[in-house]
Formats: C-alpha cells, structure tokens, sequence
C-alpha cells in the first residue's frame, strides 16, 4: 500500500504542476498604450561649378564663345541639380593696358541661365553643364582700355 500512496502523491503533484503551469501560460494583463519617436534625415553642402572650358581672345566681331563646365559635389551622395546661372561678376583691366573704362558693359553674355536638370554624382569632375556664351560688346567707339583684360564669372547652381 504504500507504494500505491507514493505514486498517487506523485501524480498528484504532477497533475498539479501541470494545472499552474497551464495557468501561468495563459495569464496575461491587457493594456493599451502610445508611444513617440524621432529621426532625421541628412543635409548636404552645395555643389559647385567648375568651368572647362577656355574662353580667350575675344576681340570686337569675334563670335561668341561657349561656356561649359561640370561639378565638384563634396556630398557622400547624389544631389539634384536644377540649372547653373553665369553672370559677369566683374572685369579686371590688364596691367598697362591703356586708359579708360572697361566694364561688364563691354560684354555680352547670352543664355546665362542652363538647364541642368540631372542627378549629380558625389565627386569631382560630375556631371555636365553648358549652354551660355560670352561675346565682347562692339561699341563702336575706341575700347582699347579691355586689351588683355580678364572677365571674371560668377556662378549660381540650383
């Protein structure tokens, strides 16, 4: 009889064990809750344009010369490039070169803003860029005070 008892207990227990078991698996609260978070995305620097090609020798009736460039993108990634707008910034007179004025008015700059429209990788040396052209400005009158003399070109990239 008493090994009939042991193995009752036993069960018993093991019965018991499993039953709470089953009940711990199956309790649970409810709830409800909410929550925040935040992220953000990066920036990037500006681009910038870099002429290529060479304007030189321009002379009252020479014909205009082409303008053309490409970028230097110092992003990790791509940015989008809209258009490049080239303006006269200024014009700086040769040394010795005779008296009188000699202006951004003595130029002719046409199709100043391009269209780029493009992706422009990271690196230098991307992309392409080109459209406007610069003359120099007949007057009619004497304009030896530009012989020599450098155009300096701005330029905006959007």
């Amino acid at each position: 009889m008493r090994r009939s008892t042991k193995k009752t207990v036993a069960v018993a227990a093991l019965v018991v064990v499993l039953l709470s078991g089953a009940t711990v698996a199956y309790a649970y609260w409810s709830t409800s809750g909410s929550g925040t978070g935040t992220a953000t995305t990066g920036t990037s620097t500006g681009v910038t344009a870099v002429q290529t090609s060479t304007v030189s020798n321009i002379a009252p009736g020479s014909a205009a010369q082409t303008l053309s460039g490409n970028f230097t993108n110092t992003n990790s990634g791509p940015v989008y490039v809209t258009s490049v707008t080239v303006s006269i910034a200024s014009v700086t007179k040769a040394g010795g070169a005779p008296a009188g004025t000699c202006d951004a008015t003595d130029y002719t700059l046409t199709g100043a803003t391009m269209s780029v429209a493009a992706e422009i990788p990271a690196g230098t040396a991307q992309g392409s860029w080109t459209g406007a052209t610069l003359a120099f400005n007949d007057k009619g009158t004497l304009q030896d005070a530009c012989k020599g003399a450098t155009v300096n070109l701005a330029y905006a990239v959007s």
